[in-house]
């Protein structure tokens, strides 16, 4: 059944066809199940890319996942869902972004794994683990424990869905862009009702917008980021596409409006330690100042997607000061030690 299938997606530009929804939930079981042979779902990845995904594949794709994942309502906040493979060129502002959130009372869900192609760049995954975290080795629920005593849960997402560790010699054999590329971060591991998500290309505002009305947030924030990520730039305006319900429009966010555009220091040799020595420097109110204004728009428009301030300028007026309290690096510092924490307990069993 399989290969009917992969021949209505495969019969090239002009006579491939989308698949229904029904028959891309198909699609996605005989794939995440592995019980396609590894050259059809090889080609299935290749022939979906020519022809683009449609809305009903990406949402049939989304649910086998999320169906094969764990999931569970962990926590009432907002989802920071950006590529899996990583940057090469840019801050990562997402992580410490992150606590801020939190510390202004909105819980963040973050998830990643080991770098991806094609960017195969430094990922989240990459800068927790330069912490000296063992990922591999925290549970579950010592996870989700962790985001009940601080509002910030990672999810290392091929552990919590196994499909996507099933499936990574493929795409790295592939080297490519898959359907999997969106698919891995819409799984929604914390029932999240709000979602950042970030895109490379403007074009694919509206198929998104789409997506994500059929998913069930209550509110998303789709950002053309920094190498299409969720963070928005701050030297330059960022295009963005707000999703409320059925509702959805353009917003374009100007950092020069709010005193914030900054030039972007050039020529930094982003490895996952550098990652997080700007991290924490911008936790501890120091830092470049473009990176530390960064932080800050990126938090005050996601605590304006989740309705907890009225507007961007009341969201800078309430990060600014958690910064500079020290309460945002109290906050990261107990999350990086309980997780470090983890690691010496795994070590004292070993030996």
């Amino acid at each position: 059944m399989f290969i009917k299938l992969l021949k209505e997606v495969g019969r090239g530009k002009r006579g491939a066809r989308d698949l229904t929804y029904e028959e891309a939930l198909e699609a996605a079981q005989w794939i995440l199940n592995r019980k396609a042979a590894p050259a059809q779902i090889g080609a299935f990845f290749i022939a979906e890319r020519i022809k683009m995904e449609s809305v009903a594949e990406l949402q049939a794709f989304v649910d086998v996942c999320r169906s094969l994942a764990y999931r569970a309502p962990i926590q009432q906040g907002i989802d920071c869902s950006g590529p899996y493979d990583g940057r090469k060129k840019s801050f990562y502002a997402s992580f410490a972004t992150a606590f801020v959130l939190a510390a202004a009372g909105l819980p963040v869900t973050l998830h990643g794994s080991a770098t991806l192609p094609p960017k195969r760049g430094v990922t989240l995954h990459d800068i927790i683990e330069a912490m000296g975290a063992d990922l591999q080795h925290v549970t579950q629920q010592r996870s989700i424990e962790l985001a009940r005593e601080t509002g910030v849960l990672y999810v290392p997402a091929e552990s919590w869905c196994p499909p996507l560790a099933a499936l990574r010699d493929i795409r790295e054999d592939l080297d490519m862009r898959t359907i999997l590329n969106t698919v891995e971060k819409l799984i929604d591991y914390s029932c999240s009702p709000y979602l950042v998500f970030g895109v490379f290309h403007n074009t694919v505002f509206n198929r998104m917008s789409e997506l994500m009305q059929h998913l069930g947030y209550k509110r998303a924030l789709i950002v053309q980021g920094m190498e299409g990520s969720e963070d928005m730039f701050i030297d330059r305006p960022t295009r963005t596409y707000v999703v409320d319900g059925e509702h959805s429009e353009l917003r374009v966010v100007d950092p020069e409006l709010y005193g914030l555009e900054t030039p972007v220091p050039e020529d930094i040799e982003w490895t996952a330690h550098e990652q997080l020595r700007v991290t924490e420097e911008v936790l501890q109110g120091g830092g470049h100042i473009a990176f530390a204004n960064q932080v800050l728009l990126n938090s005050a428009a996601r605590l304006t997607l989740a309705g907890v301030v009225d507007s961007i300028e009341q969201g800078l007026y309430i990060c600014k000061p958690l910064i500079e309290s020290g309460e945002v690096w109290q906050l990261y510092t107990k999350w990086k030690q309980t997780l470090l924490h983890e690691e010496l307990k795994l070590e004292h069993k070993r030996h």
